[in-house]
């Protein structure tokens, strides 16, 4: 199912801008609002008599609208319709269209914190790197201004495209430390970094607020997302920064959202800002920003980096489209490509991810595992839910996690991935060959051992059989 909105035509469509009264609009500014299908079927966007304060306005935009990435060049590749036929093949369109424009806005956040946490780092400066931008929780892992800042514009984004009253959310990170006595500079930078991603949400598709949020409506939206007690019937996961610490290292991290209902997993959307749109370009895309970043801030647009990729429960299909760069506005046709694992079912030509950081999973039990099962090639280690977009886009065949006793696998760390693996041929199971629960709160409650994710089911069964052979002396 590709993602899409109407073709813009020859002309210049008239649009609707609301206009934030806090922020003079430019005719450039207006140039970067493009509708989403959603929103223009929709009276509560664009009704004159409901927003008094909305503007119709037609000008001449001096964005490019030139395809921005070489696979737009293909039209073959892209096999886009409308969303307006999309209605007629399933539920969950509008969810989709919200969702995937609000991932690329905070992947435009991170992206942002990221290139001035790794400059900073660079060029030795620590001061304002470690005492505004990056702290600690309680269980020592870290959190940054980019944690809250997508937390917020996530859940005010939401909240606005289908009311307040009608969503539930739930995400990782609380306002305990923002709201502390001498947390008020890192809240400022929050809601700094919040109001910046939200006058960009025209240039996504998204509606922006009247004005700009203050500290407590910032603070509200990231409450809002409230991790505890008894769990809707339907509600969105968010993790806004998952694998932070890759984030804070300059390397891979992702965004992470889903839709939940009834405990399936309905929907999914990952935004991976540093994971290429092609292998190969991986390891070129680091050896040049470790050496760009030492000599000045580096700039989205400057290097192709970055992906999002999604899917709709039961659809068969999982889609891949690049991140939208500084100074372009997101419209159609676009670059969506479909994905889909890999064929490979040798194990000896098959490639396993595994975490990077030891302290949640056991490296040595996969890698005896692996050679059990005659997985020969290096491991690919990569930090957070980049793991499962490798294998829905065919870059590894295995993903195996397996917690050390005590920890809990949280939901938001999996439902987007897993959602997005399945609906590009994979199968995602616990070790028993059981579906993920997620209908029992904000963790995979029964989970047996660990996480297997595989391109196929050859692969998938020899590891549950290697599993079973070899769990008793594996002292997890």
């Amino acid at each position: 199912m590709p993602f899409s909105c109407p073709r813009t035509g020859g002309n210049l469509p008239q649009v609707v801008l609301r206009q934030r009264r806090c922020v003079k609009f430019t005719a450039n500014h207006v140039a970067r609002f493009v509708s989403s299908s959603s929103q223009s079927r929709d009276p509560r966007f664009y009704s004159p008599k409901s927003r008094s304060h909305e503007l119709k306005i037609a000008c001449t935009s001096n964005f490019s609208t030139s395809p921005s990435h070489p696979l737009m060049e293909d039209p073959e590749r892209l096999s886009l319709s409308s969303l307006d036929g999309e209605v007629e093949r399933g539920r969950y369109s509008k969810e989709l269209d919200v969702a995937v424009r609000a991932v690329q806005i905070a992947c435009w956040v991170c992206q942002k914190v990221q290139d001035t946490l790794v400059y900073k780092a660079n060029n030795n400066d620590d001061g304002d790197n470690n005492g505004k931008q990056v702290h600690s929780k309680d269980d020592n892992s870290p959190v940054t201004i980019a944690d809250w800042s997508v937390q917020a514009t996530m859940s005010w984004l939401l909240s606005d495209s289908f009311g307040t009253s009608n969503i539930s959310i739930v995400a990782e990170e609380d306002v305990h430390a923002l709201s502390k006595a001498d947390g008020a500079g890192l809240l400022k930078a929050v809601v700094e970094t919040v109001n910046e991603a939200l006058y960009e949400a025209p240039r996504f598709g998204l509606v922006c607020p009247q004005e700009n949020l203050g500290p407590k409506e910032v603070l509200e939206a990231i409450g809002r997302c409230n991790s505890g007690g008894r769990l809707s019937r339907k509600f969105w996961a968010l993790d806004p920064v998952d694998g932070t610490l890759g984030f804070v290292r300059g390397d891979q991290y992702a965004v992470a959202l889903s839709l939940i209902e009834d405990g399936k997993v309905v929907l999914g959307v990952l935004g991976c800002p540093n994971y290429p749109m092609k292998k190969e370009w991986l390891s070129y895309h680091h050896r040049y920003h470790r050496i760009i970043t030492k000599l000045t801030p580096p700039e989205a647009e400057s290097w192709d980096r970055g992906c999002i990729l999604y899917a709709k429960e039961g659809s068969g299909e999982a889609w891949m489209q690049p991140l939208l760069h500084k100074n372009k506005r997101l419209e159609w046709p676009n670059a969506a490509v479909p994905v889909r694992v890999s064929s490979i079912d040798n194990p000896a030509l098959a490639t396993f991810c595994e975490p990077v950081e030891k302290a949640n999973s056991s490296h040595s039990f996969t890698a005896g595992l692996a050679h059990s099962v005659g997985l020969r090639k290096q491991p690919l280690r990569v930090y957070s839910m980049v793991k499962y977009a490798a294998i829905a886009r065919g870059d590894a065949e295995v993903f195996m996690k397996f917690a050390r006793a005590g920890y809990k696998e949280k939901i938001w760390d999996h439902a987007a991935g897993v959602v997005i693996v399945q609906e590009a041929g994979g199968v995602v199971t616990d070790a028993r060959g059981r579906p993920l629960d997620f209908s029992k709160g904000i963790y995979l409650e029964g989970l047996d051992r660990g996480i297997i994710t595989c391109s196929g089911a050859k692969l998938h069964e020899r590891i549950i059989q290697a599993v079973d052979a070899s769990w008793n002396s594996s002292c997890l």
